[in-house]
């Protein structure tokens, strides 16, 4: 778990220098491409709108649902621009990680005056 811990870290650091950079405000996808760069700068792979297909009843099934970043295939984080997070999207990132297989996600809202408080880390 101490290298999941580490490599959330490395997530959140480089999604704080995005928000540093940026601020709130703007669109989701704008957040995306800047934190995928900042990732890649940083060395961190990740790969961001990779499809997630269903599994249902021995069959799998694109069901049009897409992870915003999966990094280093371990961690699955979900983007939000939004006034608040909500239980929803909680649940949006639990049902991620159920389907994904990995055990660590981050929600990170990047609508907020400080970003920290719009991080949250689930672990299944």
């Amino acid at each position: 778990m101490l290298i999941d811990e580490a490599l959330t870290e490395q997530i959140i650091g480089a999604a704080m220098e995005v928000h540093r950079q940026l601020g709130p405000g703007l669109m989701e996808n704008v957040y995306q491409v800047c934190l995928a760069h900042e990732l890649d700068l940083r060395g961190v792979r990740c790969q961001r709108e990779k499809p997630l297909p269903i599994v249902y009843k021995g069959t799998q099934l694109d069901c049009g649902y897409r992870l915003d970043f999966l990094v280093e295939d371990k961690v699955v984080v979900e983007l939000k621009a939004v006034e608040q997070l909500l239980p929803i999207h909680e649940a949006q990132l639990l049902t991620y990680l159920k389907i994904s297989g990995c055990k660590v996600g981050l929600l990170i809202n990047f609508n907020v005056p400080l970003l920290k408080r719009g991080i949250k880390r689930r672990v299944l």
